[in-house]
């Protein structure tokens, strides 16, 4: 629950918002790191020193449901000469650390990061006679708060939220978010460490599916340029009933030039998954398949994690839902986009040496395997092919319904445990599919109505008894059974 007041209010949930100028006194008993924020706020809103907030009623802390003590809004003017309307611009405070006291966030020193080294923004497009910003981006904020506290999975400029819903519970096309740099907002450097700010950007879905293709920051450059989509502060319009590449059909082009050039930045997902060694007999557990009807998963080993998390890179959710799950209990750096795209990709992780039992690092080779996905992670099988297996790199389903992982990786991917020879290699719960050009191009031919995902009628299977290899697109249902 949460309520709303000014932020000058009087009451425990809201405390006032000094700006840098404030009595020593008083400083000395506000908490430093959101006086910090609030000071950058005042510095960019000199004329709104208490403007509008969100609060949560029961604070995170001290066991209430949401993340974020205090989200305030803002109302900007904007610059209509520079094709920037007057919107409402939404500050998250509780990302980062706000009181160093262990309270919600672990101090690890001021050089590093706050808590987890950013807040959340958000810029809706004001309409005309609202005199009120709306609350319902405050609650979106929450939930991916809750995400990132439940994950311990940070965010980065580029990256996409598969979200499956109008943000704002209305019929919008606008039911997904980039992610990007706040354009006003400047890292705040805290007693508690450096803050930055990330703003939430809506889109539709087409947007979503290229940027996944692609990748997030040209999506976002492509925004920049159509003012009614975004423009130059990428404000987003809930009322935006086109996809910039309906409003100018020429950007479709430079997505397709791009993902030739470039490929994917994708580096992985969570998703819906399983598989399955075909060449050994079901009754022979004694050394256990990643996914057996009846016998319980092996979990993975410290090195499997630590490269998985390296592989993945903050997958998101690939489900109907607009909950993220958690992907890992165990807190991650990683990104869901390869910052730094090498045609020589690699596997190796740098937490590669830890000791870990023989029993669990054997690493087998298989001769025929079953591979079962979802719909929706299904349709994301030609964008593996496409945009990263032929541009020499690799990309990891990882189950958010069991603890096991798929990985694709090409001929020129380096620390891979499948090769040439042994294509299909499993270590423990990991399996690894080291496909050819020829293969791929062959793959692509196949699978081409996984692009048409809502003409494809499940279960839907495709098999290549040349390669041992059988491809499964089954219902959600069947993931979400005990079973998997």
């Amino acid at each position: 629950m949460a309520e709303l007041r000014p932020s000058g209010a009087p009451g425990p949930t809201a405390p006032p918002a000094p700006g840098p100028a404030a009595p020593p006194a008083f400083a000395s008993l506000f908490p430093p790191g959101l006086h910090a924020i609030y000071g950058e706020c005042r510095r960019l809103y000199p004329d709104q020193p208490n403007p509008l907030q969100v609060t949560a009623i029961v604070k995170y802390w001290l066991g209430g449901p949401d993340p974020l003590d205090y989200v305030s809004m803002y109302r900007n003017v904007g610059s209509p000469s520079v094709n920037i309307p007057e919107h409402w611009h939404y500050i998250s405070f509780g990302l980062s650390d706000l009181y160093g006291d262990s309270r919600v966030h672990e101090f690890t020193g001021t050089d590093g990061p706050s808590g987890f080294g950013f807040e959340l923004t958000f810029r809706l497009k004001r309409e005309t006679g609202e005199s009120a910003p709306p609350t319902w981006p405050a609650e979106l904020m929450q939930g991916l708060a809750r995400y990132v506290f439940q994950s311990e999975n940070t965010f980065c400029s580029g990256d996409h939220v598969s979200w499956h819903s109008p943000l704002d519970n209305s019929e919008s096309r606008i039911q997904h978010m980039l992610l990007t740099e706040d354009p006003q907002l400047q890292p705040v450097q805290t007693p508690f460490g450096v803050v930055t700010f990330l703003q939430i950007v809506g889109v539709c879905t087409e947007e979503l599916h290229s940027a996944q293709q692609w990748n997030g920051q040209g999506i976002l450059e492509l925004l920049r340029t159509v003012p009614v989509a975004g423009g130059p502060w990428l404000i987003t319009d809930m009322r935006r009933g086109e996809t910039i590449f309906e409003i100018d059909p020429h950007l479709q082009e430079r997505v397709d030039k791009g993902i030739e050039t470039d490929g994917s930045n994708l580096s992985g997902v969570s998703a819906k998954c399983a598989w399955d060694d075909l060449s050994r007999p079901p009754e022979d557990d004694e050394d256990s398949r990643s996914i057996c009807i009846g016998t319980q998963p092996r979990r993975l080993s410290g090195k499997d994690t630590e490269q998985i998390r390296e592989t993945l890179r903050r997958g998101l959710e690939i489900n109907s839902k607009p909950v993220l799950p958690p992907i890992n209990p165990q807190r991650q750096n990683g990104l869901t986009h390869d910052r730094t795209p090498s045609r020589k990709d690699s596997l190796e992780s740098d937490s590669s040496t830890a000791i870990i039992p023989h029993e669990l690092i054997r690493t087998r080779q298989l001769e025929s395997v079953h591979l079962k996905f979802n719909q929706e992670s299904g349709a994301l099988i030609p964008l593996c092919l496409r945009g990263r297996l032929l541009h020499g790199r690799h990309f990891t389903y990882k189950s958010i319904t069991g603890d096991m992982a798929i990985t694709f990786v090409s001929t020129g991917v380096e620390g891979a445990f499948a090769t040439e020879e042994h294509p299909y290699a499993a270590h423990g719960p990991w399996l690894q599919i080291l496909l050819t050009e020829e293969f791929v191009e062959k793959m692509l031919e196949d699978l081409e109505d996984l692009t048409s995902p809502e003409e494809c009628k499940l279960p839907k299977e495709y098999s290549w008894p040349e390669k041992k290899l059988k491809v499964s697109i089954l219902p959600d249902v069947v993931f979400d059974s005990p079973l998997h």
